[in-house]
């Protein structure tokens, strides 16, 4: 019997269990995040501020369509994981040719509507005319590449839903390290400026796509893809869109709502832009953590609620949580001691260092706030329920977060850090919202069932 890469959650000791899923994981979204920061720093350093500034206002646009695939990889992932957990394979076969069938077709949408969209965004952003031009080269070269991402994000999914968090991180090793090299290549060597940077990304996800799709048609296991059983079930797709498509429209539009973020700040001008993009990115890797714990809460969750134990889904949310809450303050901690150096590795401008410093310092420990949003909007899709954490974040991530920012600096004290503080009014918000929900709706009502059942049987 072939050995299989797959890996059961539904038994055996939970911290473990779940700190074995989620370090590969973490690794391969730190390499994934190096895609886009290795072309800031690079830029930033051999090209200029305003490239700087352009990376930064880009990542907006392109979070855009890749948060609104990622919520449908959720849908996928959790169903994935479902079927696995339930051991019902044909329906696990079926569920992965759907899935593959919907992505290509969303690569095609996503490549046409971002290439000629992206004008249009960068000038709702109110994108400065010293930075508009290496923005729009940058997103119009991105999106034509963009279907590679997309089709290694899925592949990958398909292979953490069913436990095997390794292999994906080994692709991310790979071309992360291809991308270090052609842009170094095409924008030290060549000199194509920003544009070397995007065709250096392009390259490698395609290179990563390519590698998770040969992993999943040569593979001996239960998912196996085959492009002659390509099909879309129209059961399982509306499975999966009943949990993707919310996760999918709150990411999306909380992305959206960041363009009008990325508004306020622009009105500062591009040195100001570049200490915003150089901290967004620093940003990112420390909300690592939680966004890799939150997958691992989906995928141990989901799996266990199709084995029908809800206690033992309950018992690792709680464990995801402290696990995140613990690491993550360490990751700020050093962080904010070390910001003007952590600054320094996108630019060499004082101005930029300094601003950069200033926004970590404001709001990196507010972060622990957002680390129970991720968790618990993980647990929750492994339960199915993607509406509830869909409203919460949309509503102070995007209405509260807006209604903020509009009555700070039109009325009280336009400043950028007032502006910054915007992201912390929407994390603690949400923390609030989101425990109360969790708690009465799904960990209380848990707990009554199952003592029900032990009185019963």
């Amino acid at each position: 019997m072939a050995k299989t890469r797959t890996r059961d959650m539904t038994s055996g000791p939970i911290a473990k269990q779940i700190v074995l899923f989620a370090l590969p994981l973490m690794l391969g979204n730190i390499f994934q995040m190096l895609y886009n920061t290795v072309d800031s720093v690079v830029v930033g350093k051999f090209v200029g501020t305003q490239a700087l500034a352009a990376i930064g206002n880009t990542t907006l646009i392109t979070n855009m369509a890749v948060f609104f695939f990622n919520g449908f990889a959720i849908g996928a992932g959790v169903v994935v994981g479902r079927f696995f957990g339930a051991r019902k394979l044909d329906d696990l076969h079926r569920a992965v040719e759907t899935i593959f069938s919907v992505t290509f077709i969303l690569g095609v949408v996503f490549t046409i509507a971002g290439y000629f969209g992206q004008n249009f965004l960068l000038r709702m952003m109110s994108t400065p005319d010293d930075v508009f031009p290496q923005a729009e080269t940058y997103l119009k070269i991105y999106f034509l590449g963009v279907a590679g991402l997309l089709i290694y994000n899925i592949g990958a999914g398909i292979l953490q839903a069913v436990g095997d968090s390794t292999r994906p991180l080994y692709f991310l090793i790979l071309t992360s390290l291809l991308n270090i090299v052609l842009d170094l290549v095409f924008v030290v060597v060549f000199k194509w400026g920003i544009a070397g940077a995007a065709w250096a990304t392009i390259f490698s996800q395609f290179v990563s796509a390519a590698a998770v799709m040969i992993l999943l048609i040569r593979t001996k296991d239960i998912y196996r893809f085959r492009f002659r059983d390509m099909t879309i079930d129209k059961d399982i797709l509306k499975e999966i869109l009943s949990i993707g498509l919310p996760a999918a429209v709150q990411s999306s539009i909380t992305a959206f709502s960041n363009i009008f973020v990325q508004a306020y700040v622009n009105y500062f001008g591009s040195v100001i832009m570049a200490g915003w993009a150089a901290y967004n990115k620093l940003n990112q890797f420390v909300m690592l953590p939680m966004q890799t714990m939150a997958m691992a809460a989906t995928t141990f969750v989901s799996q266990n609620m199709g084995a029908e134990n809800p206690m033992r889904a309950n018992k690792g949310t709680r464990t995801s949580l402290i696990i995140t809450e613990l690491f993550t303050f360490c990751v700020i901690t050093v962080v904010v001691l070390l910001a003007p150096y952590a600054t320094s590795m996108f630019t060499n401008d004082p101005a930029v260092i300094q601003y950069g410093s200033d926004f970590l310092r404001l709001n990196m420990y507010f972060l622990l706030f957002n680390c129970i949003n991720h968790v618990l909007a993980g647990a929750l899709r492994g339960r199915g329920d993607s509406r509830a954490p869909m409203m919460i974040m949309l509503l102070c991530f995007v209405a509260l977060r807006q209604v903020y920012l509009f009555v700070m600096t039109r009325f009280i004290s336009n400043t950028y850090l007032t502006v910054a503080f915007g992201y912390p009014m929407g994390w603690m918000s949400c923390c609030v919202i989101e425990l109360l929900y969790y708690y009465f709706h799904w960990s209380k009502k848990e707990k009554a069932l199952t003592k029900d059942k032990t009185e019963t049987e």
